[in-house]
């Protein structure tokens, strides 16, 4: 999951916006509402209801960012909703699978705790008048891996060789993807810090 900022074009120039109804929006909202759809499949063990769930997040979490930069349609509003869908979402599909006996808990907090960690980091850069932060690839490659886990860990439960088949590799998956998560944390800190850092120069 990222943090969210501005994002400029190649000639440094924002082309960020306060447009609320934009196809992106859309998508994050449609996403957002999908989260209580997928806790009542997951816990209610409604597990093809829960993968299509899941798989359609992380379409829609690709379409988004990707139609919003190829057709100028960033905008504040979705620098929120985005990274707020990618954190609800991975925070909510922990907890199911973690009810679920599905992942172990140790990992719930291994991704709870980064999360955690840049909220503090997110408080600190904001009282120094920052708005979040731009999102880095790494982040959202650790967000994508993670989405591309769950649903390859909760196929993995059964007993049929596909099962077999999903199970190791919704794992590789999922260690890249917390490993990804840890390194954007440390990222983000890095940037935090040139950031306040910057800001400070310039009130002096």
């Amino acid at each position: 999951m990222a943090a969210q900022g501005d994002r400029g074009t190649g000639s440094g120039v924002s082309l960020v916006s306060d447009r609320v109804l934009t196809l992106p929006n859309v998508l994050s909202m449609l996403r957002l509402l999908g989260v209580p759809v997928f806790l009542w499949a997951i816990l209610t063990e409604h597990d093809a209801i829960a993968l299509v769930t899941l798989m359609l997040s992380g379409l829609s979490d690709y379409l988004d960012g990707k139609i919003a930069r190829r057709y100028g349609l960033e905008s504040r509003l979705g620098q929120l909703l985005d990274p707020f869908a990618d954190r609800l979402y991975i925070a909510t599909t922990l907890v199911g699978l973690a009810v679920r006996d599905v992942i172990p808990w140790w990992l719930v907090w291994a991704l709870v705790g980064r999360e955690l960690l840049l909220a503090g980091v997110l408080w600190w850069v904001k009282r120094h008048g920052q708005t979040g932060l731009p999102v880095h690839f790494i982040g959202k490659a650790a967000t994508f891996n993670l989405l591309y886990a769950f649903p390859l860990l909760l196929l993995g439960q059964g007993e049929s060789g596909f099962a077999a088949w999903a199970l190791p590799i919704g794992w590789a998956f999922a260690w890249w993807g917390t490993a990804l998560y840890w390194v954007a944390g440390v990222m983000y800190i890095v940037q935090a810090r040139q950031v306040v850092a910057a800001r400070v120069a310039a009130a002096r």
